[in-house]
Parts: structure tokens; sequence; C-alpha cells
């Protein structure tokens, strides 16, 4: 398991923050797509969808590989273990709120 310095976690946490990325993400989850492939699902331009995936390289989301002249994009989800963590985190805090529902409904009774 990689372990992210503080600024590359906060880098994944700008990069999720955008919907188009998570979109493109979310592709890719599925199978590899090429560039113009991905950019083809978006009303936005091209150098505007690579523009986004220029920022999910840099931060570890996507690798790409040449294929003749296409340029294949596949999901790397390990740097997403930072936000799984965040959560994590925070999933005590949730459990004892719905604890403390629990006990109080059941008082009212």
């Amino acid at each position: 398991m990689v372990t992210l310095s503080r600024k590359q976690q906060d880098a994944v946490f700008r990069a999720i923050g955008d919907p188009t990325r998570r979109k493109i993400l979310g592709m890719l989850r599925g199978r590899p797509y090429s560039v113009g492939d991905i950019a083809a699902n978006f009303r936005a331009s091209r150098p505007a969808i690579s523009k986004h995936l220029r920022m999910l390289r840099e931060v570890g989301l996507v690798a790409t590989t040449r294929k003749g002249t296409a340029r294949i994009c596949a999901l790397n989800a390990e740097p997403l273990r930072a936000v799984s963590n965040w959560i994590g985190d925070y999933e005590a805090y949730w459990g004892k709120t719905l604890q403390s529902l629990k006990h109080y409904v059941e008082d009212q009774r």
C-alpha cells in the first residue's frame, strides 16, 4: 500500500472535487479508454478534457500508455485510499450518532 503525503492527499481531493473528473474516473472504472473516446462523452472541448486528464495523471489516478497514435487512459484507484481513510475516520462518529439515536428512540417508547 502506498502512503501519500498530506500534499498528495490534498491534490487527490482537489482532483475528485470536479464533477467532470469524477465522471472520467467513473468511465475508467469499467475499462481503459482513449483520450478521444473520453472526450466524445463530454460537451467540453477536447483540450478541456485533456486538462482534466492531465490533473488526474498528476495525482496518479490515471495512467496513460501509447497504442499507435492514441493515448490510452486507465484508472489507478490506489490514491483514492486517502479518501477512503479520511471517510473511515468519520465512520466511528456516524456509528456513535446512530447508536445515540437508537437509544433515544427506545427511551421514548
